[in-house]
């Protein structure tokens, strides 16, 4: 059977055709939102619409979604997370302060905790949309990094969360400790990423990739033992490992970061067993009041004991 969601349209979408619409809504690609209205699966006001109808504020929009192909390996089962920590809560949305070790979600190859599991085994409903093990999911850390996460509770924070991401209109802050002291001290790293042939885990600058773009700057510079900088990063996308990809293609790779080049001696003199590299802050439009908010993630202990190691010499 079939999953029926129904949905306001706002103000904001009025004009729009249906399958757009569709895809800003309820968090679906636009080449799927087309699908589901030409096989008679989206109704507006009560009545089977094409893609190309134009919706007006306050219009009934229902599409019903096929239901998933349940996955064993895939389910979301309850399993408390230590060290997460919710920062924001509220009808729409819950931040999570994430750390290392912890996936945002379950995968097939991944079988320690994870953020959705977590919020499931706190008591958290989050919101539907979105594949079965990442439901209310709008984006993801890394395992090897921690800080900021924010996830969708209801179908519509979801959608503008969603939407947001996509357009870039959501500040995602991070603090990367870097071998070697870049130059400029200031810049802009517009570079495509995709995957690496032959490494499956792993993603270069590569000319078939897709855009990237991150923006640097020098906050503390360290001479002791070894040259190192902390950076204050922003982000305009957000591709799988996108910092450390674009950091490693400057020479100057994440402290503790082996995948992408970084020296394992000196992860070891500064006791780091991850990546050095931290979601500090994050800032964007609350989907449920329209205000500006911002959120902040202080360094966890393993991150603020390598500075330290640096600072002391």
């Amino acid at each position: 059977m079939g999953d029926p969601r129904t949905l306001l349209v706002p103000e904001g979408l009025a004009g729009e055709r249906v399958d757009a619409a569709l895809a800003r809504l309820f968090g679906l690609s636009r080449t799927r939102a087309a699908e589901l209205a030409a096989e008679g699966l989206v109704t507006l006001n009560s009545r089977v619409s094409p893609k190309s109808a134009r919706v007006a504020a306050g219009d009934l929009l229902e599409v019903v979604l096929p239901a998933a192909v349940p996955s064993a390996h895939l389910a979301v089962v309850a399993q408390p997370v230590p060290g997460m920590h919710i920062v924001h809560d509220d009808d729409d949305l819950v931040v999570v302060d994430k750390p290392v070790g912890v996936a945002a979600h379950p995968s097939l190859n991944w079988t320690g905790p994870d953020v959705v599991s977590g919020l499931a085994a706190a008591g958290y409903r989050i919101a539907t949309s979105g594949a079965s093990e990442r439901q209310g999911i709008v984006s993801r850390l890394d395992v090897g990094t921690s800080g900021l996460m924010v996830v969708a509770k209801s179908e519509y924070a979801y959608s503008r969360l969603k939407q947001a991401f996509r357009v870039r209109q959501v500040d995602k802050t991070y603090h990367a400790l870097v071998q070697g002291i870049p130059d400029p001290m200031v810049g802009t790293i517009d570079a495509p990423i995709g995957r690496r042939p032959g490494a499956e885990f792993k993603f270069a600058v590569l000319a078939s990739g897709k855009p990237a773009v991150t923006h640097y700057e020098v906050i503390e510079v360290f001479h002791s033992f070894t040259s190192a900088a902390l950076l204050e990063i922003k982000l305009e996308t957000g591709r799988t490992h996108q910092i450390r990809v674009h950091l490693a293609a400057l020479r100057h790779p994440c402290c503790g970061d082996p995948l992408y080049g970084a020296d394992p001696r000196v992860a070891a003199r500064l006791g780091l067993e991850r990546q050095w590299l931290h979601a500090v802050g994050l800032g964007f439009e609350h989907p449920g009041s329209g205000e500006w908010v911002t959120f902040t993630s202080a360094y966890p202990p393993d991150l603020e004991q390598a500075l330290d190691q640096l600072t002391e010499g």
